[in-house]
C-alpha cells in the first residue's frame, strides 16, 4: 500500500503512530521532493542558470548536483 494524496495530506501521515503508514508517507515525500528537484533544476538549466547558482540555491556542491542531473538531462534530450 502505497501513501497517496497531496503533500499535505503525506505530512499528515508522517506523523501517524503506525510505522506502516508513517514509512510510506516518508517513502512518498521522498519521491515528491526528487520529483520538484528535478522539475526545478531543469526549470533553472532552461533560464541559463549555471550549475554552482543551481548548488548555491540548493545548498550543495556544484558536483553533487551536475552529477545527479547532468546526465539525466542529456539522454532525455537525446530522447526529444
Amino acid at each position: 500500500m502505497e501513501a497517496e494524496g497531496t503533500p499535505a495530506s503525506l505530512a499528515g501521515q508522517v506523523t501517524d503512530k503506525d510505522p506502516a503508514v508513517g514509512l510510506q508517507a516518508v517513502v512518498a515525500l521522498r519521491r515528491l521532493l526528487e520529483e520538484l528537484e528535478r522539475v526545478h533544476v531543469d526549470n533553472a538549466r532552461d533560464q541559463d542558470w549555471s550549475w554552482q547558482s543551481i548548488a548555491n540555491a540548493l545548498n550543495i556542491s556544484r558536483q553533487s548536483v551536475h552529477e545527479k542531473h547532468a546526465s539525466r538531462r542529456r539522454a532525455e534530450s537525446k530522447e526529444k
